[in-house]
């Protein structure tokens, strides 16, 4: 199979595509003909070197932690799923952009979703649920979101939104009209966030979650009032204040209940811009540069 991998950490350039055996199904997952795989901050972080302490990978590796396909083959543990359904999951650490790709959590596409909306969808709203789980019962709550325009912020944002929670979220200027759009009362961050959201929520912010990973957590424990009351799935200093920090984790219900709101038009993944699978490059040098509006996608094959 085609696939594109990297055999040094680096810039996008140390990308190729290459032919590669096709991955071997476990017991437990599932392989796909891949159909897209997005570009998530960790792929370029991964690939990048930053992280190699942390989360070392084996090279030469395949990027990816997400993608969209129709089914191939079934674990034989597997149950509830079989060939030709068209999924979206999470594969390993690093290994979906390729023309086959493994997963181990997945959950069938909305018909409302292409394949590149539900390539994005999958690690952010994995993430988006486990985050907003973390604080409770959300219904007549206050919500705010710090990122909220991000994949994971906005994906957030609907499930919230869904579960009956009032949303604020903060994000650039240029993404207000969208936030307006999915049902969020947009406001910018940075500095006077405390003042611009009492003038928003005089009764108070019930729960902040931070997508943002952008320094906002003692603003955030200061709005709602205490540490507990706050989670982030971005700041990794989150302990040292007594805040919750959420990671992502390989878990088919949580796409579940992404996919229920996508079927029913409360959630529709935002693409920034797809490539093809040999413009793996120009999709890693689009996602990790600032500004992007929705997540960059690779589609790879028809």
């Amino acid at each position: 199979m085609r696939a594109a991998r990297y055999h040094q950490y680096g810039e996008p350039d140390v990308i190729h595509i290459e032919e590669v055996s096709a991955p071997q199904v476990p017991a437990h997952g599932i392989r796909i003909k891949t159909r897209a795989a997005s570009v998530n901050p960790v792929d370029t972080i991964l690939r990048s070197g930053r992280a190699q302490e942390l989360l070392p990978l084996e090279l030469p590796a395949i990027p990816g932690r997400d993608a969209a396909g129709i089914v191939e083959e079934v674990g034989v543990d597997v149950t509830g799923v079989k060939v030709g359904d068209a999924v979206f999951g999470l594969g390993g650490v690093s290994d979906t952009t390729a023309e086959y790709s493994v997963l181990t959590a997945w959950a069938r596409i909305p018909s409302t979703w292409s394949f590149e909306q539900a390539a994005a969808a999958g690690l952010a709203s994995n993430t988006a649920v486990r985050g907003l789980d973390s604080l409770g019962d959300l219904k007549e709550k206050t919500l705010l979101i710090d990122g909220a325009a991000g994949s994971v912020g906005s994906a957030a944002a609907s499930i919230a939104i869904s579960r009956g929670a009032k949303v604020i979220g903060t994000a650039n200027q240029r993404n207000h009209a969208f936030l307006k759009s999915i049902g969020v009362i947009a406001t910018p961050y940075g500095p006077g966030l405390a003042e611009r959201v009492a003038g928003l929520a005089p009764q108070g912010v019930d729960v902040a979650l931070d997508a943002a990973g952008a320094g906002s957590l003692p603003e955030l424990v200061r709005i709602t009032g205490g540490p507990e009351r706050v989670t982030t799935v971005a700041d990794h200093t989150a302990p040292t204040i007594g805040v919750r920090l959420v990671n992502a984790e390989n878990e088919s219900g949580t796409l579940e209940v992404a996919a229920a709101l996508g079927e029913a038009g409360l959630y529709l993944p935002r693409i920034a811009r797809s490539f093809p699978l040999d413009q793996t490059i120009e999709a890693h040098i689009l996602a990790q540069g600032a500004g992007t509006q929705g997540k960059v996608v690779v589609a790879i094959s028809a």
